[in-house]
């Protein structure tokens, strides 16, 4: 519904809101108009930007390197981080290397970063995630009903990062306030991404030190002792990628587990299926990250730049739509339908190009880990009724409560 602060859309090629609930619920038939009817959208709301929803458009504007610029991967204006004792700029814009950088400074950021994150490191954490699956279920299996939004696929990424980072893993209550501070409420909010920012800054500037006067083996520490461009890492770059494991590996990971649980709650026969053959959950959940991409990165242009017979001026964003790309027919067959056992499925839930998620591997272990943990507790869910279903939108899409009523194994 309109409201004062938030004008209606008559034309979404022209005037597109990115936060508008309609756009956040059920974004498809959106991307399906604006697809057939221009090639790339255009809004003035939030900054101004525009927006492909064409899979070989989305394609080629992520390989313009560095035209279409990384050092504003937000999709709104940037704010400063401004010390509020001393009034010094901390940070005019988002800085979470690699994704906010451009070659050659990303190449070397990224290469330190997929050290990390190979598919050998992931799996050494799915012990670990399997049985906080299975603890948080332990929670409310005998109730017979649950928000699985809340109370499951949003408890686990962060307590994943919080584990990786050394920390305990209650810290993943505040994580979650932090990244809805930055991505979700932020987004809309400058004084909260602000305030959020700067708790975060403060944080792990007690946390490095820590690490620097006694190390202690996990992730922060390692990334003490490396090297980047033949220098030690400095401070910065590690407050940063800390931060990048937040707004990059939290609110992502829990919205595509809970938009995978909301299918599979309003979809009984997939349900079923894979409950029947759990050998086909990990084609299922690539497909899942197809039909629910969460995350739209924003660029910046550095230059005039044409895509498809538009040109977009120098000093524009950019968002990289990657789920409307996902749902382009021209790549992806009947692309608005979910086929858990889709056979050819080059998705780009995670990016294409230099700038491809360095933590997919970790993204996906969690994801299969989640789904097959709660279809082995919980086999028969669907929607319970006693509230709605919402949806965040904006930068990264999901999920936001998923009530729902059960019957456990």
């Amino acid at each position: 519904m309109a409201t004062a602060s938030r004008p209606p859309v008559d034309d979404w090629t022209t005037d597109y809101d990115i936060f508008h609930p309609t756009y956040c619920s059920d974004p498809g038939p959106i991307w399906a108009d604006i697809r057939q009817r221009c090639p790339i959208a255009h809004s003035e709301r939030w900054g101004g930007s525009y927006l492909p929803t064409r899979y070989e458009d989305v394609a080629e504007m992520a390989r313009m390197v560095p035209a279409l610029s990384s050092q504003e991967f937000i999709v709104v204006p940037p704010v400063p981080l401004i010390d509020p004792e001393t009034g010094e700029v901390l940070r005019s814009r988002p800085y979470a290397p690699p994704i906010s950088s451009d070659p050659p400074f990303h190449t070397e950021a990224r290469r330190l970063l997929l050290q990390a994150f190979s598919p050998q490191a992931a799996a050494t954490f799915e012990p670990y995630t399997r049985e906080l699956a299975h603890r948080l279920i332990d929670e409310f299996a005998d109730k017979g009903q649950c928000d699985a939004a809340v109370q499951f696929a949003q408890q686990i990424p962060p307590k994943v990062i919080a584990h990786l980072l050394g920390l305990d893993e209650n810290m993943g209550d505040t994580f979650i306030e932090w990244v809805r501070g930055v991505l979700e409420i932020g987004a809309t909010n400058p004084e909260v991404r602000v305030a959020t920012g700067l708790k975060m800054l403060k944080f792990w500037g007690e946390e490095i030190g820590r690490r620097r006067a006694e190390p202690t083996g996990d992730f922060i520490s390692w990334l003490l002792e490396q090297e980047l461009d033949g220098k030690p890492v400095d401070d910065i770059h590690v407050t940063s990628t800390c931060n990048l494991l937040l707004v990059a590996g939290i609110d992502t990971t829990w919205s595509s587990i809970g938009a995978a649980i909301w299918h599979l709650a309003t979809h009984p026969d997939d349900r079923r299926r894979l409950v029947d053959e759990p050998e086909l959950l990990p084609t299922a959940v690539e497909e899942f990250l197809r039909a629910y991409s969460p995350v739209t990165m924003g660029r910046l242009a550095t230059e005039d730049v044409t895509v498809n017979g538009v040109t977009i001026p120098a000093g524009s964003r950019v968002l990289m739509n990657f789920p409307a790309a996902n749902r382009d027919p021209e790549v992806f067959p009947d692309p608005d339908t979910v086929v858990i056992d889709r056979a050819h499925n080059r998705h780009v839930a995670f990016g294409i190009g230099i700038h491809r998620c360095a933590g997919s591997n970790l993204a996906r272990m969690e994801m299969q880990v989640a789904l097959s943990v709660f279809l082995e507790r919980i086999p028969e869910f669907h929607l319970d009724g006693s509230g709605p279903v919402t949806w965040a939108g904006g930068q990264v899409r999901g999920p936001r409560s998923i009530p729902l009523h059960f019957t456990a194994a």
